[in-house]
């Protein structure tokens, strides 16, 4: 017996297909994933804050398929371990401060200079601009992708043995940076005596003193209960740190279209909730640094003045070693950012 398919029939069966066809393409856009985020900061952090909306984020838009889990406080290694996971493809995704990044990506110094930028508002504007933009097309090559850039706040000085009021005040104060050329030379020209260490020996060595001091944002000196081993907080704002959403490439070109644009959007969805928690909490930070006992002084516009014109030969020097095209776009930057009213 043979089934004649009249025509309504007909399309009502290709459009059943069809849709079979779509709905299995979609399906396939968005696969059940576990994405493994790593970062150095404990879950008070602001960038934990950013983290934990991030995994809301992704949630929702993808339906519960894409689930990230959070591994803060060191838990998958050092900055430097999580990147080269992330090179080769064994870590998905990561926030660590641009600093760190200096090792493979050496341009990204330029946004380590000394007292660049006065405000958060020419912060976000240098690094949401071509600045921020030409950097991160810097880093496929090198098996990363950047989805945004995070506030991590103005750094700051705290140490055991004295007020900073000015530059000489640093003469001879042994104190821990990042392992970073440009922070290093920051703090020699102060002659100081930078010590280059890893974050998760900061505590330890701060508290038997092999180190004097230190300098971080607000909320990581007390996040990390600095307070207890440091009598001295000063109000330098030398530098901007800016944290950046890493991704592995390895992992990112598994990813399809989809999957891909949820994790950007939700990225900068992210990056705008958690600058403004970042800001708050570092209000809130000082008084509350102040009542665990810390002596917090600011320092003098005259007297900033000065050390900003003791480091400006550091931008000099550093800048010849950079890309010459970066360099002419990051001084343009820096004169449209300088423009900006507070």
């Amino acid at each position: 017996m043979r089934v004649r398919i009249t025509g309504l029939a007909w399309v009502a069966a290709i459009g059943a297909v069809a849709l079979g066809v779509m709905g299995s393409a979609s399906g396939q856009a968005i696969q059940e994933r576990t994405i493994r985020w790593g970062h150095l900061n404990n879950t008070d952090h602001p960038v934990s804050k950013g983290v934990q909306k991030f995994v809301e984020i992704v949630a929702a838009k993808s339906g519960g398929k894409l689930k990230v889990r959070e591994y803060p406080a060191n838990q998958l290694g050092s900055e430097m371990q999580q990147q080269s996971a992330l090179r080769a493809g064994t870590q998905e995704m990561q926030s660590p401060a641009t600093t760190s990044l200096v090792g493979i990506v050496k341009d990204y110094g330029l946004i380590d200079f000394p007292f660049i930028v006065s405000t958060p508002q020419q912060a976000d504007a240098l690094l949401d601009g071509p600045l921020g933009a030409a950097l991160l097309a810097k880093l496929p090559e090198k098996g990363l992708v950047g989805l945004a850039y995070w506030d991590l706040g103005f750094r700051n000085v705290t140490n055991s043995r004295r007020p900073i009021t000015r530059g000489e005040d640093l003469d001879g104060i042994k104190i821990r940076v990042i392992p970073n050329p440009v922070y290093l030379e920051t703090f020699k020209a102060f002659n100081a005596n930078p010590v280059p260490m890893s974050f998760s020996e900061l505590y330890s060595a701060l508290e038997t003193r092999t180190v004097d001091g230190q300098e971080n944002p607000f909320s990581v000196i007390l996040s990390n209960k600095f307070y207890e081993v440091q009598k001295y907080l000063s109000v330098t704002n030398h530098t901007y740190s800016t944290n950046i959403i890493l991704i592995s490439k390895k992992f990112w070109d598994t990813l399809s279209p989809d999957e891909q644009k949820i994790l950007q959007d939700a990225a900068i969805e992210a990056r705008d909730y958690q600058r403004k928690v970042s800001r708050e909490q570092a209000k809130a930070a000082i008084d509350e640094l102040k009542a665990k006992g810390m002596e917090i002084n600011e320092i003098a516009p005259g007297e900033l003045d000065r050390m900003r014109a003791k480091t400006k030969p550091i931008a000099e020097k550093f800048s010849a070693d950079y890309d010459p095209a970066l360099v002419k776009l990051f001084n343009g930057e820096l004169d449209r950012v300088h423009a900006l009213k507070p």
